[in-house]
């Protein structure tokens, strides 16, 4: 499911990018734009669809955003220690176990 809606991010990102590149710069900055688009539609009538294009690329892109926060976040739900504890450890801490004693050492082989 993760990786299905990456991919439709990646896509509606790139979209984003490709739709705001096309659109006519309004200062002039880049010396690119103007004229109409072959005439098929007015310079007025391409700037509201791109506009409106970005708008909703821009809010699907929101979208697809949060929910794959909210999908990586719920991986990784800490866990108290106390919770994870088996039942059958004693509350009151033991006396520590003798050590035991010490092994003699075997006595050295011939070679």
């Amino acid at each position: 499911m993760e990786s299905v809606l990456l991919v439709i991010h990646l896509l509606i990102a790139v979209a984003l990018v490709g739709v705001i590149l096309v659109q006519r710069s309004e200062g002039g900055g880049l010396g690119v734009g103007g004229g109409t688009m072959g005439g098929m539609m007015s310079t007025r009538g391409t700037a509201n669809l791109l506009t409106r294009t970005t708008g909703i690329l821009a809010g699907i892109f929101f979208l697809t955003s949060i929910v794959l926060a909210i999908l990586a976040g719920g991986h990784s739900r800490p866990v108290s220690i106390i919770d994870t504890m088996p039942a059958g450890i004693p509350a009151q801490p033991t006396a520590p176990a003798q050590p035991a004693p010490p092994v003699q050492p075997a006595p050295p082989v011939a070679q």
